[in-house]
């Protein structure tokens, strides 16, 4: 049984290569803590997750202070185990983004370090229903991107085969949202699939009202339209509108899924792995989510869900938004537009150690050892 004997942290700050906008927000920054496990077989398996642009010190003095000196000594292929403990070590604090950010980048470690040892991709390890996924593109349909550009980006995602492409909605009057959509599913057609995301932009009347409207749009779904907290509000909207609901990206405990599937708030759920607290709970939301029969479409991160995705059934979408180039150096694979499991052992993720050391924030590098 091989221990846990040291535990290395770092976090790097990765710029958007796009500028990205939406209802309320713009996301400028994205903080990236990595966590990196070594076992006493000289074994290693690297996780991580993000912030977009907060929070980032907050969840590495977590992981320094009160997480990480929890797993020396730890049987490592005990995941289960040692994510619940480390949940109720925080319980204190509840569950919240901090708390679920620093569980996952130690969580998806575990998870690359259990695969790496048995010698199979995540995909395979986690349930291994298909070996690819449809994929989709949210990069082109930022909220500030011109309509025009609009188009242009979702007829081209259409030639390489993407399923579709996600527009941001939530400007000032329903009109102006209307008329941007309106471009895009004209210059597609019908067959190609439209989303919107409004990033909790909306009141329960208003994100009805704009549901009604958009309706001969044939739209994909409705993202986050309120806030993630309102879960009455969402099954009032869901009942109303003619476009599937989806949440899932600002939920943080499978407890919190549970209320929206059972309640009927939403019809897609967008479970993220660098939100819920790692793979570990990705699987128990996507499992469930499968008993009420709904999709999951994980939000954001395509670089790991792609192979979370594959790993279920219900797993319907990759949302494509490149995360990770500048410090590693693989890819995501595509083939006619199709988003390709891993086939390597682990995440599928190659880090470029050279150029995390530069980009690492020296007050957070830590290395944690048995003994010291």
């Amino acid at each position: 049984m091989a221990k846990i004997e040291r535990i290395e942290l770092r976090m790097v700050d990765l710029r958007p290569k796009v500028e990205r906008t939406d209802a309320i927000q713009s996301f400028v920054s994205q903080e990236t803590p990595l966590v990196t496990i070594t076992d006493s077989d000289g074994a290693r398996g690297t996780g991580y997750s993000y912030t977009i642009g907060t929070g980032g010190s907050s969840v590495m003095r977590l992981l320094a202070d009160h997480l990480a000196p929890r797993l020396i000594g730890r049987d490592a292929d005990q995941i289960e185990a040692i994510w619940h403990e480390l949940e109720f070590a925080t319980h204190a604090t509840t569950i919240g983004a901090i708390t679920s950010i620093a569980l996952a980048a130690i969580d998806t470690a575990l998870w690359d370090l259990r695969a790496r040892k048995q010698g199979l991709p995540l995909w395979k390890l986690a349930g291994g229903a298909k070996d690819r996924c449809p994929l989709y593109t949210t990069e082109g349909g930022w909220l500030h991107i011109p309509t025009e550009a609009l188009v242009e980006d979702a007829r081209d995602a259409k030639s390489k085969g993407f399923t579709g492409s996600k527009v941001k909605i939530g400007k000032p009057h329903g009109s102006e949202d209307f008329a941007r959509l309106s471009a895009v599913r004209k210059a597609v057609g019908d067959g190609y699939e439209i989303m919107t995301d409004a990033n909790q932009g909306f009141t329960v009347d208003e994100a009805i009202r704009r549901a009604d409207r958009l309706r001969e749009l044939d739209l994909g779904w409705l993202e986050e339209p309120l806030p993630a907290d309102d879960i009455d509000g969402h099954v009032r909207l869901n009942r109303a509108s003619p476009t599937p609901v989806a949440v899932g990206e600002s939920l943080y405990s499978i407890r919190h899924f549970r209320e929206y599937m059972q309640k009927g708030a939403c019809s897609i759920v967008q479970v993220d792995a660098g939100r819920i607290g790692g793979i570990t709970p990705w699987l128990k939301v996507a499992h469930a989510a499968e008993a009420f029969d709904m999709p999951v479409c994980p939000h954001f991160l395509m670089e790991l869900h792609v192979s979370l995705t594959c790993a279920v059934p219900n797993g319907k979408y990759v949302e494509y938004i490149p995360q990770l180039d500048d410090i590693t150096t693989s890819r995501l694979k595509i083939e006619q537009g199709m988003a390709l499991a891993p086939s390597t052992p682990g995440l599928g993720i190659d880090w470029d150690w050279e150029a995390i050391s530069s980009r690492s924030i020296g007050e957070f590098e830590r290395e944690i050892r048995q003994g010291g």
